[in-house]
């Protein structure tokens, strides 16, 4: 096989894989499987939870045995330990590949770096028992190792007949930046608010807690680092500060909204070309749907599908803008 068919389809295998782990992720974060295997990379020093002694809990007096959250864990672990094999075989591609290049050297330097980040991420987040900064990192990097994957992704397709003249694209591009930084600030910020169990802190909508600007404490909503040691499963912050996470996720969730729209209509409205229309379409399709979502979930009380929902629209939106940036993006065909 030849090494860009091998690449195109590593990069999609890749893509489709890290939104699965991404999800997965969640899934384990919202279940309160965080801490199911409280070491890494093993799981109460087996290497699955099948291998669990009944004796386990005993080296672990912080940790109790779940044998179902213990495999959400590992199958995390495993689809992410997949994905970077995936990422490895990638990078070798890159280097050992004498035709021309499709992924350049720096473009998979930079995922290998961002692989061991997130191995290092994932490690602390464990030991250092759901510390809220490092749980939200390992969020960010994972969003970040989608982007990258999608942006490969885009750039290896064999037609790239869709893209805009750059005479065309200038201001709708830049716009779409801005609101590719908007919303990967609003992920962030949805990273923060899940890592503190901030989320049920405004049970209602469009209110919070019967009110429109309910007790809050800021002073205390946004520290970053906080002391080791303690487990910061369920959360440690008191209701004012829960409080004030969330506002500040809805009120993030009101600007990414209109810096996508404006993004989406602008580039509707003045680049005439199919694959940046759909791609526009496709970041109002699923922006409206995350909308609905994160309404939808506060009205339901927060069920754990809803919540693992509104992690996968958030992913979906992401890719939906990255694709429109590519869309109205003069690049060769590599990626980096």
């Amino acid at each position: 096989m030849p090494p860009a068919l091998w690449i195109r389809r590593l990069a999609f295998a890749g893509l489709v894989l890290c939104l699965l782990v991404v999800v997965l992720g969640a899934y384990v974060r919202l279940s309160a499987a965080g801490l199911g295997c409280p070491d890494w990379p093993g799981c109460y020093g087996a290497p699955t939870p099948f291998g669990i002694a009944p004796d386990a809990a005993a080296h672990f007096p912080y940790a109790s045995v779940d044998v179902g959250k213990a495999w959400r864990e590992m199958i995390h672990r495993y689809a992410a330990g997949t994905l970077g094999l995936i990422i490895l075989i990638l990078a070798a591609l890159a280097v050992a590949s004498r035709a021309p290049r499709m992924i350049g050297v720096r473009f998979a330097s930079a995922l290998l770096a961002i692989l061991v980040l997130q191995a290092s991420l994932g490690m602390l987040t464990v030991t250092l028992r759901l510390t809220p900064l490092i749980v939200m990192l390992h969020l960010i990097f994972g969003m970040t190792t989608l982007a990258l994957l999608a942006w490969l992704w885009l750039g290896v397709q064999t037609d790239r007949r869709g893209a805009a003249p750059a005479t065309v694209q200038h201001i709708p591009r830049r716009l779409c930046m801005a609101a590719l930084i908007v919303l990967a600030l609003q992920i962030a910020l949805g990273g923060w608010t899940s890592s503190n169990y901030a989320a049920t802190a405004c049970p209602d909508f469009p209110t919070c807690q019967g009110r429109w600007w309910p007790p809050t404490d800021f002073a205390h909503a946004f520290v970053l680092w906080r002391p080791l040691g303690v487990n910061y499963e369920g959360g440690v912050l008191d209701e004012p500060a829960r409080a004030a996470i969330q506002l500040t996720h809805r009120l993030g969730a009101c600007a990414a909204t209109l810096m996508l729209v404006l993004a989406a209509g602008l580039a509707l409205r003045r680049v005439r070309h199919r694959r940046a229309q759909r791609a526009a379409w496709a970041v109002l399709a699923f922006l409206a749907l995350q909308l609905v979502i994160a309404v939808s979930m506060v009205e339901a009380r927060f069920p754990l599908w809803l919540a693992t929902a509104h992690n996968a629209g958030a992913a979906l939106l992401l890719l939906a803008t990255i694709a429109l940036y590519d869309a109205l993006s003069a690049r060769p065909q590599s990626a980096g």
